[in-house]
């Protein structure tokens, strides 16, 4: 067994704090264990002048890590799990996710008044169509502006006064140490979370026997059952970052309680669902809840964004 392990990571704060937390975690718990940190730029990292959302989504953000691994270049790749689509290449898994962090969305605003209570017209930041359709649900008058770049960028830009608020996922703002910027947390009851927002996902060949060993420890069965109920939901739903789904899974004992959404872009229709089950059932909540979402109106709006019939 080589005493060597290469970590791939996009290159950004965010993803680097990320890559460096896996790397610390596995020399505490393999002392003698050499970890090296690669960074890969990917397709999602140079489009940085058009909404994600515009060209396609799917992978953008770990296409080229993937093909790294699959060229072994790098023994596990660490994703944010919100990035990795639900289908994997053959021959990789997903194969740890540690305890998440706070998986709620954060606004850094102006002032401290709440978001909903922001004067008519306010200006909000976000490229996110999960939170725009949520926003717009509640707010039809809100002036939703794309934003992107890492964090430091958007934090500029909202001090700059481009707008009077912007939304970032809270946990990203606590790991890189910028919780005093953020002026509100909104609650999942007002604004749903991105499937898989706040997990870690550690990716490793299925055939690399001294890796999937090396790197178990680092799974939080409590994690990775809620975030398998929420990925079983996207993938029923055929999602990616063109529709606004969402979805958040909390464990309660050995049951997993699952609320799912599928909304429009402009927040008119939303629908809406909770459902309950045993946690070593996740996939088959999270693909039930889906079908009830497409039976209660989601399958309309889906046709509608992808311009074709959905199975």
């Amino acid at each position: 067994m080589s005493n060597k392990l290469r970590i791939g990571t996009r290159g950004s704060q965010l993803a680097l704090w990320q890559a460096n937390w896996v790397k610390e975690q596995l020399i505490r718990k393999h002392p003698d264990l050499m970890v090296e940190i690669h960074t890969i730029k990917t397709t999602g990292d140079k489009i940085l002048d058009v909404p994600l959302a515009k060209v396609g989504g799917k992978g953008l953000f770990v296409k080229e890590i993937e093909e790294a691994l699959l060229d072994k270049s790098v023994d596990i790749a660490v994703h944010s799990m919100k990035d990795v689509p639900t289908d994997l290449p053959e021959g990789l898994g997903i194969v740890a996710i540690p305890p998440r962090e706070d998986p709620r969305d954060a606004v850094l605003g102006q002032t401290r008044v709440p978001i909903l209570e922001l004067p008519q017209g306010a200006k909000i930041g976000t490229s996110s169509l999960r939170r725009q359709a949520q926003l717009f649900a509640a707010r039809p008058d809100f002036v939703i502006e794309p934003l992107r770049g890492n964090i430091n960028t958007r934090l500029r830009k909202l001090k700059e006064g481009m707008y009077d608020a912007i939304i970032l996922a809270m946990a990203g703002v606590k790991r890189l140490g910028w919780e005093h910027e953020v002026t509100e947390v909104i609650d999942p009851d007002v604004m749903l979370p991105a499937i898989g927002q706040g997990a870690l996902g550690i990716e490793a060949r299925l055939d690399d026997e001294s890796t999937l060993e090396r790197i178990a420890f680092l799974n939080d069965d409590i994690t990775a059952s809620c975030v398998a109920a929420e990925r079983a939901f996207l993938h029923r739903l055929e999602g990616g970052c063109q529709v606004p789904i969402a979805a958040y899974a909390v464990r309660l004992g050995d049951e997993i309680l699952l609320t799912g959404l599928v909304g429009s872009v402009d927040g008119r229709k939303i629908i809406k669902e909770s459902d309950q089950g045993p946690a070593k059932e996740a996939a088959l909540l999270g693909n039930a809840l889906a079908t009830r979402i497409l039976e209660a109106g989601g399958r309309e709006i889906l046709e509608e964004v992808y311009c074709r019939e959905l199975s």
